[in-house]
């Protein structure tokens, strides 16, 4: 008697927002969380860029020991503080950084956060080859380095496996605005863009492609719509 294999067929709906305020994204990832756990929506990926904001994780203080500013200063340059509910430290989210929120169903096989992690890190690792990029991971600390410079940071919520929140690729982002916090809570290194290392401006919309097409790859998407 022969046994056949049935592949499971993934599709996935990439969604390019925009600018998009944090507390906005922030209830639409909650409601898309639950239309995913409801299985009436397929696994998602949001790109989007946020107004000048500052988002804090779930453990100890969030990281707002490692803000640097004044509550005054934060006002004063038009920066909110919001708690996010992911994991992880203090980060910036500004004009001309990708963000992406990831809201996939881990069941039945994917259930790995660690693997997850890399994967997400991968992704971001590619995008930056596509631009002659030489990035990698560091030892022990999570999200996508050049050197001792973080290039991409990732600050994940998972909830009986379904995941919100996710990663923020420096593009062509202003990075004065990270020397209001710690970013992370990493005080030893620093931050980069994109547009940094090559030394020129780097279109918003055309990483975002990379990074979509990326995301297939590595995630193994049968079918995407975009």
């Amino acid at each position: 008697m022969k046994h056949s294999v049935m592949a499971i067929t993934r599709g996935l709906d990439i969604r390019r927002l925009g600018v998009v305020p944090y507390a906005d994204a922030l209830a639409l990832q909650r409601s898309l969380v639950e239309e995913r756990r409801a299985g009436r929506i397929d696994d998602t990926l949001l790109l989007l860029e946020h107004p000048h904001v500052l988002t804090l994780g779930v453990r100890g203080d969030g990281g707002r020991a490692h803000i640097l500013a004044s509550d005054e200063t934060l006002a004063a340059r038009g920066i909110e503080v919001f708690e996010a509910g992911r994991g992880g430290d203090v980060t910036y989210h500004g004009p001309g950084q990708l963000v992406g929120y990831p809201i996939l169903d881990l069941n039945p096989d994917r259930r790995d956060v660690h693997r997850y992690v890399r994967d997400l890190e991968e992704v971001l690792i590619r995008a930056a080859a596509d631009y002659g990029i030489p990035a990698g991971r560091v030892d022990g600390l999570t999200g996508v380095w050049v050197g001792r410079e973080k290039l991409a940071a990732i600050g994940l919520r998972i909830a009986r496996w379904i995941t919100s929140h996710g990663f923020a690729l420096n593009v062509d982002a202003n990075l004065d605005y990270f020397s209001l916090i710690v970013p992370c809570g990493i005080a030893d290194r620093g931050v980069t863009s994109l547009a940094r290392l090559l030394g020129r401006p780097v279109e918003l919309a055309e990483a975002a492609d990379r990074v979509a097409a990326h995301f297939a790859n590595v995630f193994n998407y049968n079918g995407l719509a975009t």
